[in-house]
């Protein structure tokens, strides 16, 4: 019996391969993003830590250099936190275009199984119209040879 060989398997695990790849790269970038995230989260914390000591120490005993330390802690963080949402913006944009590669990965190993199930449904049609015929061929031989034999 006649085996199946897909001509294009090399292609098709190269595509199984990228998809894979392109899964660990969403992966990493999503961590990124998430460690991003944190940092933000972890700044603005931060800053309600200072504006809460800031708060404690103006309706407290005024002590002008604390207060003025406080306010520029509380501006600093404000300055951190814009950079910080810039670089959790930009770390989201990566992980978009990382999730574009891996449906273009998806995609694309998609086509070539299509490609591959229409090339085995075709392999088995072939091989079904090859039986068909030995069979055919096998009748008609064994009804040649019975009308022979009757004469």
């Amino acid at each position: 019996m006649a085996k199946f060989i897909f001509k294009m398997e090399n292609i098709l695990s190269i595509k199984y391969k990228l998809e894979e790849q392109a899964k660990a790269e969403y992966g990493i970038e999503i961590a990124k993003l998430r460690e991003e995230e944190y940092k933000l989260s972890a700044l603005k914390q931060k800053k309600e830590e200072y504006q809460q000591k800031l708060l404690e120490e103006v309706s407290g005993k005024l002590v002008i250099n604390k207060i003025k330390l406080l306010e520029n802690s509380v501006e600093n963080i404000k300055y951190n936190i814009k950079i910080q949402m810039v670089i959790v913006k930009r770390q989201e944009e990566q992980v978009e275009i990382a999730q574009q590669k891996l449906d273009n990965a998806v995609k694309e190993r998609k086509i070539y199984e299509k490609l591959k199930e229409k090339a085995f449904e075709n392999f088995k049609a072939e091989l079904n119209a090859e039986e068909q015929k030995e069979v055919d061929e096998l009748v008609s031989f064994r009804f040649g040879s019975a009308g022979e034999s009757e004469e």
